[in-house]
């Protein structure tokens, strides 16, 4: 396994260490909270999703171009609620993989992001990542320059930050990445995440019972899942769950992510301080990833844009499918 030439002096090892950080907070969603009325909502993190199809290169003014662009397809005439029932059904043709809990969920994803929210150079790596499908072992990641075919970076454990401490790794294995057990009507999953709401890691002056007792947790949740690997049916469920929130809309006009591919995003609700918008096809309404921008003084910025590239279950950190 070659390293990654760190002859530009400092640019590969930021970059790794910038990609590194974004993975090991995947889980975590939540850095600020502040009080709206009655509720305490929250800002998201941006989360690298998951992963499958053909990658591009961006430069800096691509992903802004390629990202937001309005292209010569009309605008989406569906709803957001009707284009995630028909990601439902999309979802529910696709094949079942099956895993132990010794396995691991393999992703690779096409990743760009900025070092800053709202300045700085974009960076395009592609990145690989083995999470344990049962949470009994750490996740771990390699990373590469987009431009660099043959750089990837040597396979790495990543742990999540200590909320308490920034400087301190939690030596607690992730949740699992493998959601076999997920209900597979929407009704029964709103009540199963209601009860099993995703770990937010929260810092000690977070209002935890305000957080967690919001009715956009089971949502919050949901869409945490999408990180791993949910079977058919069970993700059918999930899309058609989303699909009850209020607030979501479509982004009208062609939107193309990551990877080049064409498709229709839905800006998801809840969002403070920017937005989190997620992609499907077009035309199959398969979901490809999503995109995050922070919103400063008026004006939007993209921060991230994160393409699934390949999704499957293997036997240990390294191996490829």
């Amino acid at each position: 396994m070659s390293k990654i030439d760190q002859s530009p002096q400092g640019f590969e090892e930021q970059l790794l260490t910038d990609l590194t950080a974004h993975v090991a907070r995947r889980a975590e969603m939540v850095s600020v909270v502040r009080p709206v009325g009655h509720r305490t909502r929250f800002l998201r993190g941006w989360r690298l999703a998951g992963a499958f199809g053909l990658a591009v290169a961006l430069t800096a003014g691509g992903l802004a171009v390629q990202t937001m662009r309005v292209g010569d397809r009309p605008p989406a005439t569906a709803s957001a609620s009707e284009i995630l029932r028909m990601a439902a059904d999309a979802a529910r043709q696709q094949p079942e993989l099956t895993a132990r809990p010794d396995q691991y969920v393999f992703t690779e994803i096409l990743a760009t992001t900025r070092e800053l929210p709202d300045s700085g150079p974009y960076r395009t790596v592609r990145t690989q990542t083995w999470q344990s499908a049962g949470g009994v072992a750490h996740t771990q990641a390699r990373y590469r320059p987009e431009t660099d075919p043959n750089g990837w970076g040597e396979l790495r454990v990543l742990r999540m930050d200590d909320p308490a401490d920034p400087d301190k790794e939690l030596d607690a294995f992730p949740p699992p990445a493998y959601h076999g057990d997920l209900p597979t009507e929407p009704d029964e999953l709103l009540r199963y995440l209601r009860a099993h709401p995703v770990d937010l890691h929260l810092p000690e002056a977070a209002d935890e019972e305000a957080v967690y007792g919001d009715e956009s947790m089971p949502y919050t949740t949901a869409r945490s899942m999408l990180d791993g690997y949910v079977p058919p049916r069970a993700l059918g469920a999930l899309f058609e769950l989303l699909a009850r929130e209020p607030g979501a809309v479509v982004i009208s006009g062609d939107v193309v992510d990551a990877a080049g591919r064409h498709g229709v995003a839905i800006r998801m609700p809840g969002v403070i301080g920017g937005n989190e918008d997620f992609i499907f096809d077009r035309d199959t309404h398969v979901f490809l990833g999503t995109r995050g921008s922070v919103v400063r003084n008026g004006k939007e910025s993209m921060h991230m844009a994160a393409a699934r590239l390949r999704l499957a279950i293997v036997d240990r950190p390294g191996q490829l499918p």
